[in-house]
């Protein structure tokens, strides 16, 4: 098909209005046309219909009333002490406007623009949410701070705004569910977070990773991977410790009452979670805590109900509409033939303010009280492992993690239906890695809807991220300025870019992240877009840079430590990467071949041999690069295979000048298994591995402790750069 003349021009006019992309470089540059079915399709699910030319007019039009800029949208972004620039088409030169700041203070003023030019606000020197008054219309202005709290901020906030350069920090990261703790019923909790954050900060880390802690399916406990959630408002009650508020006598009794202490221990010694059975279980000791609570303090309003019932009204409708899906997806499953899914369900039970769902929460108040119950529990959970990683001595504590998106088929899309993307699957186009494309499972949020609604559902989003921790890792960040998308039961190939907002999502981060000050880590792995890591430094948000993927110019060997992005929190491995006794083994490359991932060769030579003969040929350069950094005897050659150099591959990454490094804790325990393989679903235990000992028996190992004493004194060696500590503080929220 020609590049200039294309059938159905009108289509892909639409699209483009639209932010569709409808022409895509593939990983060997060559440049793919999305075909018109596919923009038809994901045009249609935007609320676009385009099946024929009156359609194609209406849609068109819709588009240019929410783009001409005639009216001025519910939310605009800007940042302090910077001009504010208003659509010519939307204000009439001499009239009045006042801005009503957050703080009280009223500016009031005129506009003078010529015709036909931008009208232009005064600059503001105070960030926060604004609000304009143009006449009757009432707009607000996000203003935010010209970039992210930083690990530097969160350092001279340590100690009371000294000023002196930010040491070189570090931290672990650590899969929440793999921890194991005496009494934890076979799932990690936030029991377990608090005592490796208080143990890890008295070894000198400054910061504890976490996987995702968001929202899961109570009624389908075998949907437990921490990436594809039911909600990223809301947490995972799975996590919860039943011990933690009403005590352990409390716990041991309500076990007792669900007749459940066998299968308690049981499933603890298990070395893989047994998901279902263990959700199932936990769920059940907690319903008898929620039942003793309502029989003997919510009539009582003792201290611990006020608490609930306050947490219940400050989390407002949202947490209502979480715990409503809840309690009907448990009523929809439980029917002959039921469905787990919102959008097979009857249709009034689809959208969460028709009556019929109002009269269900009525029916079923006790149960939708349950759910609410487990978020404060949950939210209690994680708010006091926050703080005892801060009371410790930690300068950031936990760093939660925000998925890219969330299931289709869970609360957040149910109950913000219009904000978000319906019949589209978040993924990515075929790469060297995989020839058939990836498509996730996962929505999110409409760049239309978010214009039209204010951002409000996102700003919501990040607010729930910000809530319990002391920063956020943004997966796949490369999605706040475009994201792969696929029509339901498409292959991925069948896929198109929608672009996003991109200078307004990162400015509402800025602002969210100094008004919880907390700090922002971007996961910018893949093929990342010219330019585009320079825009998230220039607004003081982190990337994330990792041993496997820090090649030397000319693709020979690794970087030295020194040349690593001194802007970038730097990582031997992630959660879907091999651990560096997994890499050095080639056991990833065993389990891709396992499960059909390698593909055959053209030459008839066995793929896993050669990929294996490669990884030879990387790990001598890794151990090369290691002797080059002085982490390893110049004299010595590279280990064997089974024998794989971990304290020498931390000590590397240690000395890298980035201003933060963690190391995953599959990596401090020399682990070789990591914790999820992309691409497969039973064929790898994926999110079920669990630590074998428990927190107090893990700081006690003396292998454990001398590798946390080495990595300490290893990153106290480190040298950041004065360039990567932020130099002056802007105004704050």
């Amino acid at each position: 098909m020609s590049a200039t003349r294309r059938p159905n021009d009108t289509i892909v006019t639409l699209a483009k209005r639209a932010g569709f992309e409808v022409e895509w470089r593939d990983a060997h540059h060559t440049t793919q046309h999305v075909p018109e079915s596919t923009l038809a399709v994901l045009l249609e699910r935007m609320g676009l219909p385009c099946g024929n030319a009156t359609q194609i007019r209406h849609s068109a039009a819709a588009l240019e009333g929410e783009l001409s800029g005639r009216k001025l949208p519910p939310l605009m972004t800007a940042e302090v002490d910077r001009g504010i620039a208003l659509p010519a088409a939307a204000i009439k030169s001499g009239s009045h406007y006042r801005i009503e700041l957050e703080s009280g203070s009223i500016i009031d003023g005129r506009f003078t623009a010529p015709k036909g030019e931008e009208a232009l606000l005064a600059p503001i020197d105070e960030p926060g949410y604004h609000t304009l008054v143009i006449n009757e219309q009432h707009v607000t202005l996000a203003v935010a701070p010209s970039r992210c709290y930083t690990v530097a901020d969160a350092w001279r906030t340590l100690h009371d705004g000294a000023t002196a350069q930010t040491p070189p920090l570090w931290g672990i990261a650590a899969q929440l569910y793999g921890l194991r703790r005496k009494g934890d019923g076979g799932i990690g909790d936030y029991t377990a977070l608090a005592q490796m954050a208080i143990e890890s900060a008295k070894r000198g880390a400054h910061a504890l990773a976490v996987s995702p802690t968001h929202a899961m399916f109570s009624a389908e406990p075998n949907r437990f991977s921490p990436y594809s959630p039911s909600s990223r408002l809301w947490l995972n009650v799975t996590h919860i410790d039943p011990a933690a508020v009403f005590g352990a006598d409390a716990a041991r009794a309500a076990l007792d009452t669900a007749q459940g202490t066998g299968a308690w221990s049981a499933l603890e010694d298990l070395p893989l979670i047994d998901w279902p059975n263990a959700v199932v279980l936990k769920l059940k000791v907690l319903r008898v805590l929620y039942e003793n609570f309502c029989k003997e303090e919510c009539a009582r309003d003792t201290p611990r109900a006020l608490e609930f019932h306050g947490f219940c009204e400050r989390a407002g409708r949202a947490l209502e509409d979480h715990a409503r899906f809840e309690a009907l997806q448990a009523v929809q499953l439980a029917q002959a033939g039921g469905d787990g899914h919102w959008r097979n369900w009857p249709e009034a039970m689809r959208d969460p303010r028709s009556p019929e769902v109002e009269a269900f929460a009525e029916a079923h108040r006790h149960e939708v009280d349950f759910h609410l119950f487990l978020q404060w529990l949950a939210a209690k959970g994680l708010s006091h492992a926050q703080h005892a990683a801060t009371d410790a001595g930690m300068a950031v504590g936990l760093i939660a993690d925000l998925a890219v998106g969330c299931d289709s088929a869970g609360s957040h899309a149910w109950s913000y239906r219009d904000d978000m993307l319906q019949g589209i699957s978040v993924g990515a186009p075929p790469d060297l890695f995989n020839q058939a494309g990836q498509a996730w499972g996962l929505t999110t949020f409409s760049p239309r809807a978010m214009r039209t609604q204010g951002f409000s559902a996102f700003i919501d989003m990040l607010r729930a991220a910000f809530a319990h921790a002391g920063g956020i890792r943004i997966d796949h960040i490369l999605g706040l300025r475009r994201l792969w998308l696929v029509p339901e039961g498409e292959s991925a190939r069948n896929g198109a870019y929608l672009r996003y907002p991109l200078e307004d999502l990162l400015r509402l981060i800025a602002l969210e992240s100094w008004r919880h000050r907390a700090i922002v880590i971007g996961e910018d792995l893949g093929t990342v877009p010219p330019g585009f890591r320079e825009r998230l430094d220039e607004h003081g948000l982190a990337g994330i840079r990792v041993l496997w993927f820090e090649n030397a110019e000319g693709g020979k060997g690794f970087k030295p430590p020194h040349a690593w992005d001194r802007n970038a929190v730097g990582t031997t491995t992630t959660h879907d990467l091999p651990t560096v006794a997994g890499w050095w083994r080639g056991s990833d490359i065993t389990w891709r071949n396992r499960i059909g991932q390698t593909m055959a060769r053209a030459d008839g030579r066995d793929a896993e041999e050669v990929a294996q003969a490669e990884r030879a040929a990387d790990r001598a350069l890794l151990w090369r690069a290691f002797q080059q950094a002085g982490v390893a005897a110049p004299d010595v050659q590279a280990p064997p295979r089974d024998k794989a150099p971990v304290d020498e591959a931390l000590a590397f990454v240690a000395a890298t000048p980035g201003p933060l490094v963690t190391f995953p804790l599959e990596d401090l325990l020399a682990l070789v298994e990591q914790p999820n393989l992309p691409g497969s679903i039973d064929e790898h235990p994926n999110w079920r591995r669990r630590v074998a000992l428990p927190i107090d028996e893990l700081f006690e190992d003396d292998t454990f402790s001398d590798r946390l004493l080495a990595v300490d004194r290893a990153r106290r060696g480190a040298t950041v750069p004065a360039s990567s500590n932020a130099s002056s503080e802007p105004d704050t929220p």
